[in-house]
């Protein structure tokens, strides 16, 4: 059966995202939903655009938390990973304990943070998106790298080749698509991540606080316009690493070249 066409594939969720949002405005004007419980689609739009630089100037705030807190936890979990497949003692002893702590809730994680480094620092906000990222990118990474056919090592000591040349030759290509999928989930971690901390302190500079704030105010439409922002920047960090997923490994069968 021949594949459906990039038009084939993108029509069906236009359609069914603005029949929803056609919805929604018809039916919060026949219903009369008050705007602090529901604002239509038209007064969300006309708040995102009314307060688009001033959500932007919080926006940057949150996405730099993020970014830096991302480089941290995707960093220091691909190390570990390096690390933990090397000494297989040290991985059996340490993979429980990341799976288990992978299904803590970062809710959990914010207050402390706050409490070690100031609700106020960005430092705060950065180390709860490095420990939501860690986990992920550790338990994938290390997949990755052992996961491998036990042909292909066989093969690589019939060489005689060093545990480093396996390493660079065999595990590290191997491990590629789980790195690209990990850095995937947290790239949505990763913001999710800053604007929760931000819920429990944080400057006004900032997209959590903001959305807070907008809320508490009963400025439900400004809320809106800031929630549809903090999408549309998670959407666009994932396309980052969408795009170099496709320059890194374009032969892989999860990079999809239509």
């Amino acid at each position: 059966m021949a594949s459906p066409s990039r038009f084939q594939r993108y029509v069906p969720p236009l359609i069914v995202f603005f029949a929803v949002i056609a919805l929604w405005e018809v039916l919060v004007d026949l219903l009369n939903v008050q705007r602090f419980l529901l604002p239509a689609p038209s007064v969300i739009l006309e708040a995102f655009f009314r307060t688009f630089s001033t959500i932007m100037s919080s926006a940057a705030y949150t996405i730099r938390s993020a970014v830096i807190g991302f480089l941290i936890g995707a960093g220091a979990g691909i190390l570990v990973a390096l690390a933990t497949a090397r000494w297989t003692t040290m991985r059996e002893g340490l993979m429980p304990f990341a799976i288990a702590l992978n299904s803590v809730p970062i809710i959990a994680f914010a207050p402390i943070m706050n409490n070690w480094f100031g609700s106020i620092n960005p430092m705060s906000k950065i180390m709860i998106v490095a420990i939501i990222t860690f986990f992920p990118m550790m338990i994938n990474m290390v997949r990755g790298l052992t996961l491998v056919e036990p042909a292909k090592i066989e093969l690589m000591r019939s060489y005689a080749t060093t545990p480093f040349e396996v390493l660079t030759k065999v595990r590290l290509p191997n491990s590629l698509p789980y790195l690209f999928n990990a850095l995937k989930v947290c790239s949505t971690l990763a913001l999710i991540g800053a604007i929760v901390g931000e819920y429990f302190g944080g400057p006004r500079e900032s997209l959590g606080v903001y959305i807070l704030q907008e809320a508490q105010l009963f400025r439900f439409d400004n809320a809106w316009a800031a929630i549809i922002i903090s999408a549309l920047l998670g959407i666009a960090f994932y396309l980052v690493i969408l795009a170099a997923e496709r320059v890194a490994i374009p032969w892989h069968a999860s990079v999809d070249k239509r």
